[in-house]
């Protein structure tokens, strides 16, 4: 919107068009969705409370928790505001790719909405049904691939691109969708098993949007992209402008979210960043790239797929309790130290991410 009034600003003065520049837009987009969140964030908090909006906590799990019965929940609707309107701020809203994101932040921002609207009003303990819940995932991981894939205007929009090596590109054609598909759907499902400890999913989140940003800026950017043997993916720069309002949103609701939480941020907002995440990592062709960066994120998913599975075979558990974070916590380990060394670990993650960008 900012970007187009700028445009017919600059036939009456050309340092209008400074705001084409995507790393000022970027900034200015991440600096929005920070100041939304802080002056929306205890508003939002206080109309929760006010609706008794709060978080049942599972009397099986580490004792610890029980005091956190009643933190109000659902907070994640604040990040998706916030980088909805800073996005349709600051983006070329001409872009087919800043669409594809936005789509997919609303549909499954609203799948995760249903699901907590039913658990914490409703009362109802399975909130939405997982054969619903997992269908509209599905029709929003798959609408936004086929969209992807029936637009591209470049064979590397659907290859994939293999880390380290510069002149390994594999034609995917249909299985494409296949991928894209287990991409979006799995993050999504990944960021909402890590979302159970203060602020635990949320900066993991930021770190990993910021490494994608990054990746958008170069694959957008020709030079950039050619100089470092980066397939050129035009317009997937606007990304960046996507992905610096989820880092601002971000930061602004770890303000609230940061140990002691004040509020939680609820499957609204996990499963919306994880499919954000995922479609983001899908249209710069940085699957493999996502799947290390979201290092935490992976940990998560197979501590319950291994916890699961070996119950089922044998009857005994792995871990005293999944998802991993857990199991740490009944291990002794307090809170915030599991909270930080995750956080570590994501930052050690995203740079070996990133190292991909010269290391070819």
């Amino acid at each position: 919107m900012l970007l187009w009034l700028a445009q017919q600003l600059a036939q009456f003065h050309s340092g209008f068009l400074v705001v084409e520049f995507i790393t000022l837009r970027a900034i200015l987009s991440g600096l929005t969705a920070l100041l939304i969140s802080f002056i929306v964030g205890p508003v939002m908090i206080r109309k929760l409370e006010q609706y008794q909006v709060g978080q049942a906590i599972r009397d099986d799990g580490p004792q610890s928790h029980l005091t956190k019965a009643g933190t109000p929940t659902m907070g994640g609707a604040l990040i998706l505001v916030a980088i909805a309107l800073s996005t349709l701020l600051w983006a070329d809203m001409s872009n087919r790719f800043v669409w594809v994101t936005l789509g997919v932040l609303v549909v499954f921002g609203a799948v995760g909405w249903v699901d907590d609207w039913r658990k914490v009003v409703h009362k109802n303990p399975r909130g939405l049904p997982a054969k619903w819940k997992y269908l509209w995932q599905s029709v929003g991981a798959l609408g936004a691939a086929g969209v992807l894939y029936f637009t591209a205007q470049s064979p590397a929009e659907t290859q994939l691109i293999v880390p380290f090596f510069k002149e390994v590109a594999i034609n995917l054609g249909l299985f494409y969708l296949v991928l894209a598909y287990f991409v979006i759907n799995g993050t999504s499902n990944a960021v909402n098993l890590t979302d159970g400890l203060d602020g635990l999913a949320i900066m993991p989140a930021v770190l990993v949007a910021a490494g994608l940003g990054v990746f958008a800026y170069v694959s957008g950017h020709a030079e950039f992209a050619d100089y470092l043997h980066f397939p050129y993916i035009a317009g997937s720069g606007e990304l960046a402008v996507i992905s610096a309002a989820l880092c601002g949103a971000g930061l602004g609701f770890l303000w609230f979210n940061a140990y002691p939480a004040q509020v939680f941020m609820g499957d609204v907002g996990a499963l919306a960043l994880g499919a954000v995440l995922g479609v983001m990592a899908v249209i710069v062709r940085q699957e493999v790239v996502l799947f290390i960066m979201g290092g935490v994120f992976v940990m998560e998913t197979v501590s319950v797929m291994m916890q699961v599975g070996y119950y089922k075979m044998t009857g005994r558990r792995i871990f005293q309790m999944a998802p991993i974070h857990h199991h740490f916590e009944l291990k002794g380990w307090p809170e915030p130290k599991i909270i930080v060394r995750f956080w570590v670990i994501t930052v050690i993650l995203v740079l070996v991410g990133l190292a991909t960008l010269k290391i070819r």
